[in-house]
């Protein structure tokens, strides 16, 4: 049988302050909870069964997710007591996995082109486990694959300071039952010096073992979209990638709408300027106002005579009145903005939740 596996819990550190009161998987791309692109991946892939593993957060995440079957799935919810690492996930999920092969998905990673062909590979190669890697050019940062002379994957580096190459190992892992043998015994993986049990340990352990693992290249585009800039950047390439947009409000007056721009229920927009790609949640209302390219409004939001473009805007925030132009910002829930007094020429805001800002 087998099963995913996707983590949606951790401090979200980087993104503070806005992970203060939002779990980072639950933060909208292009007006989607980050969570959903995982969940959508593996659903394509052909998984059914899904392990979710959260931590105090559960009420927030399994209120989005539900019990999976709006997606064709079936959800288990796994507690995580503590955030133990990327392989104490795979510990704390023993008894909803094990006899299984299954797929572990990062709840923050987003693949442009899908896994379901490396799990495809993975399936038919009878490897115990399994990474891919693609080029990057910040791979001294992250973790990276070492291969012998005849290509075989032999190192997982965690951040190695002058790795051989620009290949690095984004957040996909593939494994059968055989990975809990490196949590039993005298010589099983230990706590890093962050206290944390290493995904990277996990597939050293492996290897050093002589179990089977294999490493695969990935196609298309990756984000991680882990710090501020990082989310209005995966915003912008979600948007270029889309396809199908739609309207669903049909409250649109003396306003022109130009190129890709999706509108949802109960929306309006009224002598305003749309300049596509755009998407507009639900129950927004613009009016006065110009929405520039790759901008997106999430639910509940008024945005009344001012102009924004290459921004993300979360629910039920107000932005009136702002004569010059709101650029690369991203804008959190319930936030208040409005003039008052001199307006500086241009606007970069980088906002948390209820927030109330006088520009």
């Amino acid at each position: 049988m087998l099963k995913g596996l996707i983590p949606t819990g951790g401090r979200g550190t980087r993104l503070r302050p806005f992970t203060f009161s939002t779990n980072k998987h639950l933060i909208p791309i292009a007006n989607k909870p980050l969570v959903l692109y995982p969940v959508e991946a593996l659903a394509k892939a052909g998984v059914k069964e899904i392990g979710i593993v959260t931590n105090e957060t559960l009420p927030e995440v399994e209120n989005l997710l539900g019990n999976g079957h709006k997606w064709g799935l079936k959800f288990t919810y796994i507690n995580q007591p503590y955030p133990g690492g990327l392989a104490h996930v795979i510990f704390v999920s023993k008894e909803f996995l094990e006899g299984s092969k299954f797929i572990y998905h990062l709840g923050d990673n987003i693949f442009t082109q899908g896994v379901g062909e490396t799990l495809g590979r993975f399936l038919k190669s009878g490897a115990d486990a399994a990474v891919t890697y693609l080029h990057h050019p910040e791979n001294r940062r992250m973790g990276v694959p070492y291969f012998n002379k005849d290509g075989r994957f032999i190192k997982y580096a965690e951040k190695p300071k002058n790795p051989p190459h620009d290949l690095a190992i984004p957040g996909v892992y593939f494994f059968n039952e055989n990975v809990y043998r490196c949590f039993e015994g005298a010589d099983k993986i230990k706590p890093s010096a962050r206290n944390e049990l290493e995904i990277s340990s996990v597939f050293q352990w492996l290897i050093d073992k002589k179990y089977k693992v294999e490493a695969y290249p990935m196609t298309g585009s990756w984000r991680d979209p882990g710090q501020l800039g990082d989310i209005i950047e995966t915003n912008h390439l979600v948007m270029d990638l889309m396809t199908k947009y739609r309207v669903e409000s049909y409250r649109i007056r003396r306003s022109k709408i130009n190129g890709r721009v999706s509108v949802g229920r109960g929306s309006k927009i009224i002598n305003s300027l749309i300049d596509g790609p755009v998407i507009i949640g639900n129950d927004v209302e613009i009016v006065n106002s110009h929405l520039g390219p790759y901008t997106a409004v999430y639910h509940n939001c008024s945005i009344i005579d001012s102009s924004i473009e290459d921004s993300l805007i979360m629910e039920r925030t107000i932005i009136s009145g702002i004569k010059k132009k709101v650029y690369k910002s991203f804008i959190g829930k319930g936030v208040n903005i409005h003039p008052h007094q001199a307006v500086p020429k241009t606007h970069r805001l980088i906002l948390a939740d209820l927030s109330e800002l006088y520009l």
